[in-house]
């Protein structure tokens, strides 16, 4: 039996621990890839802590994988191995279901994320479905692809999927993991970019990302900072706090979009009368298919938009997670297998 090393959680809230785990072949439509990089991504802490329905433990985390096909199961024909290859938050459909049916491959009703339905990146080997791999494009290298797969495809597909037009005004909402991001799919789409955060240590980096504008927001009102401005077209919330989010919804033109990706379970303290008069929206975007994937790394390659990334071996993820949760992470951790 092959085996290869993983990090895996016992139990909800428990360490990551460095084991040595069976390598599954991969089944008929799937592969197998041997990972050479792998994103922490904030949401990876709600599954640390068991926060997410149907969980199997011990649990092996990362849904940011960049790799290279080293296995084929039986039907694979459009890979080959060698191919380098991402999968990320969206880890495969199955074709057959109603949203499937209807082309709305990223809501399958038995979708797959890494780490939840199978095994997930933090890991020297992962076998996936076939039909969630992503082509690497030869500009990027493993590491700059990795995020692509959840932070970056969350961001990019989001904003082109808005209302917003080049010129119009569109307001990044965090500077973090997603949020830098944002602000430099922003600008490379011809938005006039303005991101908002909480103090001033942001201010610096939002203008090298990119932003034309920076709203600190604990030292005023962001509603009236936006309108100052002239309003914004589009909000894209990438801070997981609904006070925050809320607190934009004034500075929104007419039609404006409030698009959420931030994940929180907290309600968003919002009145219907807010929302009516000037007929506003407020969406919730998941992040993207391999398809989308795709064309979020050919995006990154034509614009020169990527992460600020700290790079970290495998045998440290534990301490890359902690820096994560602890908010003490650089923009995006990637670990290199």
């Amino acid at each position: 039996m092959a085996t290869h090393k993983a990090v895996q959680i016992g139990s909800a809230g428990g360490p990551l621990e460095l084991a040595e785990v069976e390598t599954l072949p991969p089944a008929r439509d799937e592969v197998r890839l041997t990972v050479r990089a792998c994103g922490v991504c904030g949401t990876d802490r709600h599954f640390a802590h068991g926060g997410f329905p149907d969980m199997q433990w011990p649990l092996t985390l990362g849904h940011e994988i960049a790799g290279t096909i080293a296995e084929l199961g039986e039907g694979v024909e459009e890979f080959a191995v060698g191919d380098r290859v991402a999968v990320g938050w969206f880890g495969g459909c199955c074709f057959h279901c109603d949203p499937c049916r209807k082309g709305a491959f990223i809501h399958c009703a038995s979708g797959k994320v890494p780490s939840w339905q199978y095994p997930g990146g933090y890991a020297e080997s992962v076998t996936v479905p076939a039909n969630a791999l992503a082509r690497i494009p030869s500009e990027l290298s493993d590491v700059e692809a990795a995020p692509m797969g959840c932070a970056g495809v969350t961001t990019y597909n989001a904003l082109r999927h808005t209302r917003a037009l080049p010129g119009d005004r569109v307001a990044i909402l965090g500077v973090g993991g997603l949020g830098h991001l944002g602000v430099q799919f922003a600008r490379a789409m011809g938005f006039e970019t303005v991101a908002i955060a909480r103090g001033t240590g942001k201010a610096e980096d939002a203008r090298k990302l990119g932003a034309h504008h920076y709203i600190d927001s604990t030292s005023g009102d962001v509603s009236e900072a936006l309108r100052a401005l002239g309003g914004a077209a589009v909000v894209l919330a990438t801070a997981g706090n609904s006070a925050a989010m809320a607190d934009t919804v004034g500075g929104l033109l007419p039609q404006g979009e409030l698009v959420t990706i931030g994940v929180t379970p907290e309600p968003l303290p919002i009145s219907p009368v807010q929302l009516i008069t000037p007929g506003l929206s407020i969406i919730g975007h998941p992040s993207g298919t391999a398809k989308d994937v795709e064309e979020t790394m050919h995006f990154a390659v034509l614009s020169g938009v990527r992460a600020w990334i700290e790079e970290l071996p495998l045998s440290q993820a534990a301490e890359g997670y902690a820096a994560m949760e602890q908010g003490r992470a650089h923009y995006r951790t990637v670990l290199t297998v």
